[in-house]
């Protein structure tokens, strides 16, 4: 996950200066907050765009936990993200990335931990409503 993550932030910087490279030699010469809008506008367009239709039949076959965890898992990469950043720029802590890492991490094994007990709930539910017919 370490690694995904590090080829994550590598992908976003390169971007980011191919798009400043394209804006700074181009007649474009947007300031930073406009590449932003256009940039961030674009990009969240796009992914609601790629979204939606999956959100939408995850709801229709009832997998509102999937849609819970996609959005609880983006929220704390945000979270972990801006505490790292907070440590930094106040020096209560370390700015660390393998803490993002572990924070995260520890997100997926209390959430399968989670989804086990719920499912094994599930099938003792269903095993008895199923025993009662």
């Amino acid at each position: 996950m370490k690694e995904m993550l590090y080829k994550a932030v590598e992908w976003i910087a390169r971007i980011h200066d191919g798009i400043s490279r394209i804006n700074d030699n181009g007649q474009y010469g947007f300031t930073d907050k406009q590449l932003h809008f256009f940039v961030i506008g674009i990009l969240g367009l796009g992914l609601t765009m790629l979204l939606y239709p999956l959100f939408k039949a995850l709801v229709r076959h009832e997998k509102a936990l999937t849609i819970t965890w996609i959005y609880v898992f983006t929220v704390l990469i945000v979270i972990t993200f801006a505490i790292e950043i907070g440590q930094g720029f106040t020096h209560t802590g370390t700015m660390d990335f393998d803490d993002i890492v572990s924070g995260i991490f520890g997100f997926v094994i209390f959430f399968a931990i989670f989804a086990l007990i719920r499912g094994i709930i599930h099938l003792i539910s269903y095993l008895i409503h199923r025993y009662d017919r």
